[in-house]
């Protein structure tokens, strides 16, 4: 069991992440005021503070409840959620971009996005800013250690009124901390903010575009988007097929949830089901199988890249601080989040059947008839931990996997690799496979499969820890779609109908239809 894998970072809960150092402060956010050292005669605002790494960024460990401020989940739109603690780990590593920043910005510059330069350039001008404001801050307390030390020496020497003088300085300097911490703090949310939104740095290997219409093909397999290549019973709408045969009912689908939802009945629900069983049964020979919650909190959605660049995109249940999942990718990715993995077992396999929930926001325009583009859907996905080393291979292997069923559905697909501009945002290399549907006569996207380098494990705090050797390396985290049921379900149903109205049932579904060969 993956349980037996994984041991918590930080059993007691209190976990740190690696590229932030958090530092406690008091209710107020405020860093402390300086304390005599036996403990009577100065203001205290909370237990004496550790020293911060000074390559690390300065966050306040405390109670906040507005997202727009610490979270920046949307930059023009009021959100808050119920208070509670929150932790921050930047993205890309703030070292990186501070002694290799031309560099970092010439690889993020391929992804041809001018807001996420905009925002490079901010972090690096505010990182400069954090580490002035830190080393004032860390001399003022050191100042103030200084006098607590000397109040307490006086104190027992019985000089009361030296020590209430070098109390009054305490209090002064004690006052410009509190000041110059806001100012850190201040600093520490605006890059939390921007980092959040800065996207993974694309792969060397990626091929350089601005859109889909610059994505590379390089495999196409069956007959191809050739309308003479197809018979006429095949060019028929999957809206129109499951409705002749009974197998799909939009229309009392769109009664109960409203539009863009959807309602296998009979023969067309053991289909959807099928499809997934088959996908779990082909990769169940490496893959851990796992039925993870369909809603996450808000920490989860951040570890994977999907809040807060797809807010809008998102269902969020406000009452309860919750997000149903648009993906397995998100429970999936923080299964181990805030864990260090043991070097030997990576790399971990995992794979998930889940409800997926998407609000297709920016769905206007284009085509939603039937199952094209749906809220809810159900999908397999794949998933794994790796090292850095491992990571290639089993891009590879995933690839493999999800158009390995898709061949034995008997589709005609091709494989794309995604250019800089298309890869998502938490992607450096994606692999996309589309199936040709000849009833709607279109390229339908049906899987991803990305590497995501160690952008995720960055945002979710998994590492692991190689036998023998110092400290923790961050992981890497790939995963793919091995089955999405909506376009693939049409795909088939369109592809394998028969002249007389039927439609064929694959061979490799047919050991879960009940014994039918056929639909109709």
């Amino acid at each position: 069991m993956v349980g037996d894998r994984i041991e918590a970072e930080y059993p007691n809960g209190t976990g740190r992440g690696t590229a932030i150092a958090l530092e406690g402060f008091d209710r107020g956010g405020l860093a402390r005021s300086v304390w005599s050292e036996e403990g009577s005669d100065l203001a205290r605002h909370g237990p004496k503070g550790e020293a911060i790494d000074g390559n690390a960024i300065a966050v306040a460990n405390g109670e906040v409840s507005d997202l727009d401020r610490w979270l920046g989940l949307r930059r023009n739109h009021d959100l808050t959620l119920p208070g509670r603690r929150l932790r921050f780990r930047t993205v890309i590593d703030v070292r990186r971009i501070r002694s290799d920043y031309d560099a970092v910005r010439d690889s993020l510059a391929r992804r041809g996005d001018e807001g996420a330069l905009r925002d490079l350039a901010q972090v690096a001008e505010l990182d400069e800013k954090s580490r002035q404001i830190s080393a004032e801050r860390d001399d003022l307390r050191a100042q103030v250690n200084g006098l607590s030390k000397e109040v307490g020496q006086l104190r027992r020497d019985g000089d009361t009124a030296g020590a209430e003088a070098l109390q009054e300085q305490s209090r002064a300097l004690g006052e410009r901390e509190r000041e110059v911490t806001a100012a850190a703090d201040e600093i520490a949310g605006q890059m939390r903010d921007l980092l959040l939104h800065i996207p993974n740095l694309p792969s060397p290997d990626c091929p350089d575009g601005k859109g889909e219409s610059d994505n590379v093909e390089v495999k196409r397999v069956g007959v191809g988007d050739d309308p003479a290549a197809w018979a006429e019973h095949q060019r028929v709408p999957h809206w129109d097929i499951g409705t002749e045969l009974g197998i799909l009912d939009l229309e009392r689908a769109v009664k109960m949830s409203g539009a863009m939802f959807t309602m296998f009945r009979g023969q067309g629900a053991t289909l959807s089901r099928a499809l997934c069983q088959v996908a779990l049964d082909r990769n169940a020979d490496a893959f851990e199988e796992v039925r993870p919650p369909t809603v996450v909190l808000t920490d989860t959605m951040i570890s994977t890249g999907h809040l807060p660049k797809f807010i809008d995109d998102a269902y969020h249940l406000e009452r309860d601080d919750l997000w149903a999942i648009p993906t397995a990718e998100v429970p999936l990715t923080s299964l181990a989040r805030d864990e260090i993995l043991r070097g030997a077992d990576l790399p971990m396999r995992l794979m998930a059947q889940t409800a997926c929930f998407r609000r297709e926001a920016g769905s206007a325009g284009r085509d939603t008839r039937g199952l094209l583009r749906v809220h809810e859907f159900d999908k397999v996905e794949i998933l794994a931990y790796a090292t850095p080393e491992q990571a290639p291979a089993l891009h590879e292997e995933l690839l493999a996997r999800a158009e390995g069923l898709i061949g034995a559905l008997g589709l005609t697909y091709r494989v794309l690799d995604l250019c800089t501009g298309d890869i998502g945002n938490s992607s450096a290399r994606t692999f996309d496979i589309e199936v040709y549907a000849p009833g709607v006569d279109q390229w339908l996207e049906v899987s991803s499969v990305s590497w995501f380098t160690d952008y995720q494990a960055r945002r979710a705090n998994i590492r692991y820890k190689v036998e023998g050797a110092k400290g923790n390396e961050i992981a890497h985290t790939l995963n793919g779609s091995a089955l999405a049921v909506p376009r693939v379900w049409a795909a088939v149903v369109e592809t394998h109908r028969q002249p007389d109205g039927t439609v064929r049932i694959p061979e490799i579904l047919q050991p879960y239809m009940r014994g039918a060969t056929s639909i109709g």
